[in-house]
């Protein structure tokens, strides 16, 4: 745009200035109206004779008097405490990580409070909520490979690698659960695998010598041993647990959640795409197929829990968290990643049957009246609610939002949330929305909250999300630090703790942190896309991923809605808004009431 083309006098301002002046007056005249602030008085301001004596002042300070204390408080961040927040997430996960290779390695976790390490629990094994995640294979190293990478420590990576290569066998007797190895597992391996060869070299060069693909040998193997959980079922949904030795075990329960039966194939396809095995990928999108076809007619909406022999829905619960949350999250990253038409047919009849029933309130997030909007828990059959909470797993889906580009409602949901971490300093595992109250109390350092923050600051780049990124950190380390790392709150009102910080602390909320206060990480930098698996892992979005070796053994039916070409969404949000609340502060104080804040 010229300035100064324009010839008509303005006070005494020179030609070009005035001009100036008035795109000024046109840019702010659109931004208060937009928000509904009077603007005669800076109208005045802007024509008023320029007094050499006057104090300078910036233009934004005009409608400074017209703000109230929500967009005062997030109107901006300071590049200095960018980097001062930066530098804590840091900490924060060197913290831990250093702690868990000095009292911990080998053993899977780190007990913090204890500073010792944690296994499988061998002398009771139907300790599954132990023993689905641990394997007795050092999973928080593996789990946090990546992050090393993120946070340019490619020494420390380089070591680790050496360590998991030499150290780590999946010769185990050991039962785990086939979703959580896969997802900190092998999505770990595959993940440090592919930047070790990238030949873009997003970190540097950061090859290291005589590696010999060791870490993809090592996923294989441990995909391997997973298979069996989808053998001998009349459906091809798998087993949910596997014995990394001797296979399904004889006493395994016929029953799974559809998450994790149905978030395997980002994985799994990943894997058959870069050895040229078509197994992996065909058994994973053979299971996710099953599911879609057990959905139900009228609302369109899958159960939670899925008995794999009969097909029948034991749990009819339909919602976004537990037991449903990664199965909507990979349909889309599938997408993505592999460009099958088909897994963005799914997804999108998916999301539009969660709008319809499973969304209540207002219309719109951020105009008119009426209930901030909430997805609840509904029957999958007939779309009733079944329950009055929500469970903090559920904060990962404004993040989905932003990846299919319904930014608006991501805003909105991510602003509750947000709400309910402020009244605790952490997100309970369950939430009565109409107690306004916690119904399970506990908090294991969950990243969702956290990467939804994230995903919505690199599609909007508002300082609001800095501050809600600050929050959540300094609660963590307020709330959650203790002798040797970072510990689960046993209780999110009294602050008392458990002895246990899992993998994905340091390999998703450390990173997450990480990068939304790191605008300079290579992997915003990088011409090169990226996305993040379920676990957090980072993987190219490559064009050997599109491509196969094999004929598909599915037949391909035509998608009722075209993909986008481009699900980037870095420009959805206009520039004007940049400015102000993603959320209008009306309706942030409504949220804030809703959750017992004011």
């Amino acid at each position: 745009m010229h300035f100064c083309k324009y010839d008509e006098p303005i006070n005494r301002l020179s030609t070009c200035r005035r001009n100036l002046a008035l795109w000024l007056i046109l840019f702010y005249f659109f931004y208060l109206k937009l928000w509904g602030i009077k603007y005669v008085k800076l109208y005045m301001h802007m024509l008023s004779p320029i007094s050499g004596n006057s104090p300078k002042k910036s233009y934004l300070s005009f409608f400074q008097e017209g703000r109230d204390d929500y967009d005062r408080k997030y109107s901006s961040f300071p590049d200095a405490l960018k980097v001062k927040m930066r530098g804590m997430a840091r900490d924060m996960f060197y913290f831990g990580y250093d702690n868990y290779m000095k009292f911990a390695f080998p053993e899977d976790e780190l007990n913090p409070i204890a500073c010792e390490g944690r296994g499988p629990d061998v002398l009771n094994p139907s300790n599954i909520n132990i023993n689905d995640v641990l394997g007795n294979y050092s999973l928080t190293l593996i789990d946090a490979l990546d992050t090393l990478l993120v946070l340019g420590n490619v020494t420390e990576f380089h070591r680790a690698v050496k360590l998991v290569i030499d150290t780590v066998s999946f010769d185990k007797d050991s039962t785990v659960q086939v979703f959580e190895a896969n997802i900190r597992i092998l999505g770990s391996l595959i993940s440090a695998h592919i930047l070790l060869t990238d030949p873009r070299h997003p970190f540097g060069d950061i090859a290291l010598k005589d590696y010999d693909n060791e870490l993809l040998h090592l996923a294989h193997d441990l995909a391997v041993r997973l298979l069996p959980a989808f053998e001998n079922t009349s459906t091809g949904i798998p087993y949910p647990r596997v014995n990394l030795k001797r296979g399904v075990p004889p006493d395994s329960i016929n029953e799974t959640c559809t998450a994790g039966a149905g978030s395997l194939l980002v994985e799994f396809g990943i894997l058959s795409r870069l050895i040229g095995d078509s197994t992996f990928e065909w058994v994973a999108r053979r299971a996710v197929k099953a599911l879609w076809n057990l959905r139900s007619n009228e609302t369109g909406l899958l159960g939670n829990v899925v008995n794999i022999q009969t097909g029948q829905w034991v749990g009819k619960q339909s919602g976004l968290g537990a037991g449903m949350d990664s199965f909507y999250e990979y349909l889309l990253k599938s997408y993505i990643l592999f460009g099958e038409k088909e897994d963005y047919r799914m997804f999108s009849a998916v999301y539009e049957s969660i709008q319809s029933h499973l969304r209540r309130g207002r219309e719109a997030c951020n105009e008119g009246d009426g209930d901030p909007p909430l997805y609840v828990n509904v029957n999958m059959f007939n779309g009733q609610i079944m329950n009055t909470w929500i469970d903090s797993l559920q904060a990962f889906f404004p993040g989905l939002q932003v990846l299919n580009g319904d930014v608006e409602n991501a805003i909105c949901l991510h602003a509750f949330y947000y709400a309910i971490w402020k009244r605790f300093g952490a997100l309970p595992e369950r939430y009565n929305w109409q107690l306004q109250a916690p119904d399970v109390l506990f908090y294991p350092l969950r990243p969702e909250l956290v990467e939804s923050t994230y995903l919505l600051y690199q599609a909007t780049k508002n300082p609001f999300y800095l501050h809600v990124g600050m929050d959540i950190l300094e609660s963590l380390e307020k709330n959650t630090k203790v002798r040797c790392g970072y510990a689960t709150l046993h209780h999110v009102v009294d602050k008392s703790k458990e002895d246990r910080m899992e993998s994905f602390f340091l390999s998703e909320t450390c990173k997450y942190l990480y990068l939304l206060f790191d605008e300079d990480n290579p992997l915003h930098k990088s011409e090169s896309k990226y996305i993040f698996t379920t676990e957090g892992h980072v993987v190219p979005i490559d064009q050997r991923f599109r491509e196969k070796s094999w004929e598909d053994q599915f037949p391909c039916e035509e998608p009722n809605k075209e993909p986008p070409a481009n699900i980037s969404n870095c420009e959805r949000i206009p520039e004007e808004r940049r400015y102000g609340l993603p959320l209008k502060s009306i309706y942030m104080r409504q949220i804030d009431h809703m959750v017992g804040l004011s």
